[in-house]
């Protein structure tokens, strides 16, 4: 359980960094953001098998994991109504 909390602290950054990223190419409503993470996260774990020796099982729930913290993190003081980009 360790590697898999140290392997979610590692790729949460990264994580924060594409779902950023995806918040500012278009309109999306706010509601979905971390589940858009959470399948980021999973995402980004099951592509890291280069970068580490754990397993598939445990590196999808580490990036399912940092998803969520991610998102958690970064969106705990705004507003969840409204869509991510306005009048453009």
């Amino acid at each position: 359980m360790t590697e898999v909390l140290i392997f979610a602290t590692v790729i949460a950054p990264i994580i924060l960094g594409v779902v950023e990223l995806i918040k500012r190419t278009g309109p999306i409503k706010k509601n979905y953001i971390p589940l858009i993470a959470f399948v980021v996260g999973i995402f980004i774990g099951f592509a890291a098998q280069p970068f580490t020796d754990l397993d598939l099982v445990l590196r999808l729930w580490a990036g399912g994991l940092a998803g969520l913290s991610a998102t958690g993190l970064f969106e705990l003081g705004n507003d969840r109504s409204g869509i991510t980009k306005v009048g453009e």
